[in-house]
């Protein structure tokens, strides 16, 4: 697609692009950044990789650093309402001005041609780098795998890996071994893991715990376990004062455990102002709002759940919904579709197939019916609170 550049805001420009490809050009964003690695100044990145956990950890991590002192930016994607969501700065999204700023600088840094040939996620990618010039710490966050991933292209501080789980598997592999070896080949001087489901990986007929799993794809790299940063005493007492849903517990201690290694202070206290959008969120008495998922977010769920919930549901066409509709099933009363409008989305008749083969009552979602919960993705958790809490802080 040919873009004439100089027409276009920030916003239009990116309207342009397309937001998925089947097809991935992996060799694109690193001869791009090679172009421009010396023209951007930001500090070895913090780098997430994972399947799931990813934003909680990174917004942990860079909120408590905030609190501490420093200045932080944290990427993240995709975003819930706005773009400027993707790019968190000290303690705020990115105003419009300095995302115009960066995009008119990024257009004179690079040739048009290239320019016109980046995805959506590679061009916001280096919107980031530009933003996060000058800071002390900077957190990005691999939108897909690790290895081939736009954010792969920065020099690291540390990657920290959250749980990994099947999930795009079109991309990454059909195994959990070949998932896991594509986000840990990331890895260049340093990593810290965190906890596992799948906690026993093959090598030629050989298992391994995933930190050895790790050792082996990585032999020059420090590879560490959570865990060892802290004594069981302390996590308890940490626990006690955790007030987000339980299942984020485990990526607020992976974050934490990078500030233990760097022997930066912190407390739980540190996080007591903040909110997690999308992550469990309760934005009213019984009504939750989560941008979960795949089968390994639907199990959290379960065991975070209280009470039976009405569901609000839609799902992409490459998610297994069955099993997370299985997982579900005994935590839902009645499912509501509620439609979006994405090329991704699944056709609305085989959802409904499914769930009333797994014997849940479907209906169209027409409006709020606590309790009930929010979940499915986070073009889900958009269109619902575009419907229903539009101008409103949430």
């Amino acid at each position: 697609m040919r873009i004439e550049n100089e027409k276009y805001d920030i916003f239009e420009f990116l309207n342009l692009k397309p937001l998925f490809y089947k097809k991935i050009d992996l060799e694109r964003m690193p001869k791009t950044y090679k172009l421009i690695k010396n023209s951007i100044n930001i500090p070895p990145v913090i780098h997430i990789i994972g399947t799931n956990g990813k934003g909680s950890t990174g917004r942990f991590l860079a909120h408590t650093l905030l609190k501490r002192g420093y200045s932080v930016g944290h990427y993240t994607s995709p975003h819930i309402l706005e773009f400027n969501e993707r790019i968190w700065i000290n303690g705020e999204n990115i105003r419009n001005e300095k995302l115009e700023e960066i995009h008119q600088r990024l257009q004179t840094l690079l040739p048009k041609h290239i320019i016109n040939s980046l995805s959506y996620f590679e061009y916001t990618t280096l919107l980031a780098a530009l933003a996060f010039e000058g800071l002390d710490f900077v957190i990005m966050e691999a939108g897909l795998g690790g290895e081939f991933d736009a954010t792969n292209v920065f020099n690291k501080k540390i990657s920290l890996v959250t749980t990994i789980d099947y999930d795009h598997q079109s991309f990454l592999g059909n195994t959990i071994e070949e998932i896991a070896t594509t986000k840990l080949n990331s890895i260049e001087k340093e990593a810290i893991i965190g906890k596992q489901i799948h906690n026993k990986l093959r090598i030629e007929n050989e298992e391994w715990r995933i930190t050895d799993f790790a050792k082996k794809i990585k032999p020059n790299s420090k590879i560490y376990d959570y865990l060892e940063f802290f004594k069981k005493n302390e996590i308890k007492d940490l626990k006690k004062e955790f007030k987000f849903a339980p299942f984020l517990f485990e990526n607020y201690l992976l974050a934490m455990s990078f500030l233990k290694k760097e022997n930066i202070h912190f407390s739980i206290d540190d996080i007591k102002d903040l909110t997690l959008p999308g992550r469990m969120q309760e934005i009213e008495k019984s009504l939750w709002i989560d941008v979960g998922h795949n089968p390994l977010a639907a199990r959290e769920i379960v065991k975070t759940l209280q009470t039976k919930v009405n569901l609000v549901y839609n799902t992409y066409s490459d998610k297994d919904y069955e099993e997370i509709l299985k997982i579900l099933k005994p935590k839902i009363n009645k499912l509501y579709l509620i439609d979006v409008e994405n090329e991704r989305i699944e056709k609305p008749e085989n959802i409904r197939k499914t769930a009333q083969n797994l014997g849940i009552e479907i209906k169209e979602f027409k409006e709020i019916k606590k309790p009930m919960l929010v979940f499915g993705s986070f073009s889900v958790v958009e269109e619902f609170l575009r419907r229903n809490f539009a101008g409103k802080n949430i």
